[in-house]
């Protein structure tokens, strides 16, 4: 059995997630990570941003939205990700045709409780909506809603409590087409941190639509290119990432034949073309939800105690400093643009330097650009305050 130290689980992240090797540009960045966390728009640029040599917002936003190599999508664990566009037909079919059957439970569910209408009737509205969406080509939910008026119906969410809502149905529809790939987010209205969204008909990103896969070959594909990211790691990991059950994690293991790893003593699971990696000293300042933060359910290896400063209670994580593999605190952006940082244990003078020009070097990228995480944490509104 092959054994893995800490020292070398953090020797692969400088390379495989080009921190101290970056890529020229944010597909190549998407692909080395499988994809990029999107729940907060603002993390998508800011984590290719910090792997790219020469990062730049409007070479971002071609890569997605001109040239269209990037694609927003509700996929593992029912989070929004920016996947490469080669691989969207296998992230659809491991995990979002999955997510689509749930949601679309969901909303029939919220549509019988509201007294607005059951399969038929959403079949219909959905149908209608793609149309509407054809003929303009993109638009905004409250456009399509002009064009549909049934997608103005309210349901009625959390009844009777403190958190009750009374959405539009326009929201589960249009959640519910993006999911089964009948649609896609594209362009946002303002800047590359608004999460106010377009939608296209997918057939204008990707012709002919999402081309079918296999289930069980999209999942052993999935688990394949998450190994080739993150490895080696624990079924664990990979069932928390992934968000498949245990059944299906294990059937796609033994398809790509992975092999049994000692993680320190914890049980692992590693390719068994696994060569390793070696980087030269790094930092890296990394936003909320990045996916490097968020690679793994395990994260005492390279987060330490840390974990309550720089998550919150949900288990999101904020901003964080990074240093040759682990992280050593967190940073922030101030009101008037300043990016400041705060490290939690020694790194050395060296490292320590590095990485204050490291934020000097984001703040001035960032220009007049102001970016608050969407899932706060406390260090972070420590250092804002």
């Amino acid at each position: 059995m092959r054994r893995f130290t800490v020292a070398e689980r953090r020797a692969r992240l400088g390379v495989r997630h080009r921190l101290a090797a970056r890529a020229e540009t944010a597909p190549e960045v998407a692909r080395s990570l499988v994809a990029l966390h999107g729940t907060d728009p603002a993390s998508v640029y800011l984590a290719a941003a910090a792997r790219m040599r020469s990062p730049d917002v409007a070479a971002i936003e071609g890569a997605m939205y001109c040239d269209r190599l990037l694609v927003r999508m509700l996929c593992m664990r029912r989070t929004v990700f920016t996947v490469p566009a080669e691989l969207v037909p296998v992230v659809q079919a491991a995990c979002t045709n999955d997510v689509a059957r749930l949601e679309r439970r969901r909303t029939l569910l919220f549509l019988e409780q509201a007294g607005v209408g059951g399969e038929a009737w959403l079949r219909e509205v959905e149908d209608a909506t793609v149309s509407a969406l054809r003929k303009r080509g993109a638009a905004f939910a409250a456009e399509l809603s002009a064009d549909e008026p049934r997608l103005r119906e309210r349901l009625v969410l959390a009844h009777g409590t403190k958190n009750e809502s009374w959405p539009a149905v326009a929201s589960r529809v249009l959640l519910g087409l993006a999911a089964e790939g009948r649609i896609v987010r594209g362009r946002p209205r303002g800047s590359w941190i608004s999460s106010q969204f377009r939608w296209s008909p997918m057939e204008s990103w990707l012709p002919g639509g999402i081309p079918d896969v296999p289930a069980e070959e999209a999942r052993a594909e999935l688990v394949r290119r998450w190994l080739t990211a993150y490895g080696p790691g624990t079924v664990a990991d990979l069932k928390w990432w992934t968000g498949l059950n245990l059944t299906q994690v294990r059937k796609a293991l033994a398809r790509i034949g992975a092999e049994e790893a000692d993680l320190d003593g914890t049980p692992g699971v590693v390719l068994a073309e696994d060569t390793g990696a070696q980087a030269d000293p790094w930092v890296a300042l990394l936003p909320g939800l990045d996916p490097t933060v968020m690679g793994w359910k395990d994260r005492e290896w390279y987060l330490g105690g840390h974990g309550t400063a720089l998550f919150d209670r949900t288990g999101n994580a904020g901003p964080t400093v990074w240093a040759d593999g682990r992280i050593v605190g967190g940073w922030a952006q101030r009101p008037d643009g300043e990016v400041v940082h705060r490290l939690l244990e020694d790194i050395g003078a060296e490292a320590s330097a590095a990485v204050t020009a490291e934020a000097a070097r984001l703040g001035e990228w960032l220009g007049p650009v102001r970016v608050t995480p969407r899932f706060r944490t406390p260090l972070e509104r420590e250092l804002v305050a």
